[in-house]
């Protein structure tokens, strides 16, 4: 019983002192309702987002006079449950955002660990191509592109991908730089490791950390662009639901009084970016040994 009691007071403990260091439960309570209900939408979205009745037009939220509560939190302009759309549309940028975070991640921490660690030719290749995408405007040049390839949920996952890597390159290629200057770098190449084994086993590792709070960082810019391209009309197509869509459909009602069109999916944006940047922001400091003065 003491053993017991003695392990449960330690978990109480710890997890008293996880919580005492800054940990974001309310950003990743956010985040982690945001993946449930883009997992599971089809089961908790009460209408069919796509799918309006002329007759149920601007219907306000429940709590307004004329509002209903087969529309909770009302309806729009075509007769569209906006509850559902919205959740349907955290999945559209849910998994946009994540996966267009991941091609861009696994893209510039590549190009990064080349660039760092080859030096010479190959560094100055990969540095110059990065430094004329960074030159460019990133929401220009995503607009342009999604001009180009046409407007649909896969090309901007790739769009978005194509846009970010040089982040994540300019980052990963100073942390190699100084990471190949180590003992345990050299010690390899003393004792016959190849390049290709050297970036895989110790490098790479040893960068992942930053890949990641950068990643969380970068979630919050690329969920904002997609929705921007969304609101411009060259992201998701409609009528499939997009916050971004949302808010393009909505803005020519919001002086007619129809406010839920456009605040309500204007909210969750700004839920999901400030939550994605606070959980960035934590982990960079949790990771990072210099601000923890370690």
């Amino acid at each position: 019983m003491n053993g017991s009691r003695s392990a449960a007071l330690t978990v109480a403990w710890r997890f008293a002192a996880f919580r005492s260091e800054g940990f974001p439960v309310i950003a990743c309570s956010i985040l982690g309702g945001l993946l449930f209900v883009a997992i599971f939408a089809n089961v908790l979205a009460p209408h069919d987002p796509e799918v309006g009745a002329l007759g149920e037009r601007f219907r306000p939220p429940v709590w307004q006079q004329g509002g209903s509560e087969k529309f909770l939190l009302g309806s729009d302009h075509l007769g569209r449950d906006v509850l559902s759309r919205l959740i349907f549309g955290a999945r559209v940028s849910v998994v946009v955002g994540f996966t267009a975070v991941i091609v861009a991640g696994v893209l510039g921490t590549g190009l990064g660990i080349l660039s760092g660690y080859l030096g010479g030719w190959v560094d100055q290749v990969i540095m110059r191509l990065t430094d004329s995408w960074l030159a460019l405007p990133a929401l220009t040049f995503a607009i342009f592109l999604a001009a180009v390839v046409g407007p649909s949920e896969m090309n901007i996952v790739i769009i978005l991908g194509l846009v970010y890597w040089t982040r994540y390159a300019r980052v990963i290629r100073g942390e190699v730089l100084s990471l190949k200057e180590r003992d345990f770098v050299r010690l390899a190449i003393v004792a016959g490791c190849s390049k290709r084994t050297i970036m895989k086993r110790h490098i790479l590792p040893n960068v992942l950390n930053s890949a990641i709070v950068l990643g969380t960082l970068m979630l919050g810019v690329v969920v904002v662009t997609e929705a921007a391209l969304s609101f411009l009309g060259v992201g998701v197509p409609p009528p499939k639901p997009a916050w971004g869509l949302m808010l393009a459909d909505g803005k020519k009602g919001l002086m007619a009084g129809y406010w839920w069109l456009t605040v309500l999916p204007g909210c969750c944006i700004m839920l999901m970016v400030l939550s994605a940047n606070l959980l960035g922001d934590w982990l960079r400091v949790k990771l990072d040994p210099q601000l923890r003065q370690l």
